[in-house]
């Protein structure tokens, strides 16, 4: 039972991290520029239905630690863990309130949590892994190669919560076929 829950919650974090981005940027009343617009910017306290998305990346740190703690052992799951805290420190820290909680958070998240994928040893995490942390390279170092700094910080973090979605639901489909 710990193993599908932990799954679900997974699961849970991967869509929950995509549905509350895009139901955030929905109520700006600004064109909101996924070029231009980092993830942080829908949480900042002057943007609208901030509180919600500081609400998802904490709920997405209790999520992910949950996964990580019934599903992976070893570095895997530290590394993981890790990744959690970071996702509560960038929804407790907005960007324009705590930059530097935030940024540690976003560090967490982005460096440790890629590393937690590459750590599986399984080879879609891995690329994922991989492609996340050349991305967060890329963002860090302000090259957005034509999709924008903060197009690149999606693909160094996307791939991270599209991995928690996929593994979630295999790890549930996998429970359910035996």
């Amino acid at each position: 039972m710990k193993r599908i829950l932990g799954a679900v919650a997974l699961a849970t974090a991967g869509a929950a991290f995509f549905v509350g981005q895009w139901v955030v940027q929905w109520a700006w009343t600004e064109p909101f520029s996924w070029a231009d617009n980092n993830i942080s910017d829908l949480g900042e306290v002057s943007a609208p239905w901030h509180q919600l998305m500081n609400t998802v990346f904490v709920l997405n740190g209790v999520l992910v630690a949950a996964g990580a703690v019934t599903l992976f052992r070893g570095v895997v799951r530290y590394l993981l863990l890790a990744a959690a805290v970071g996702c509560v420190l960038v929804g407790l820290a907005p960007a324009d309130v705590d930059e530097n909680t935030h940024v540690v958070g976003a560090a967490l998240v982005f460096v440790l949590g890629n590393l937690g994928l590459i750590a599986t040893r399984r080879r879609l995490a891995v690329l994922f892994g991989v492609v996340g942390l050349i991305a967060t390279g890329l963002h860090v170092t302000r090259h957005g190669l034509g999709i924008g700094v903060a197009g690149m910080e999606r693909v160094a973090v996307y791939p991270l919560f599209v991995w928690f979605l996929i593994e979630g639901v295999t790890r549930l489909r996998e429970k359910s076929a035996s």
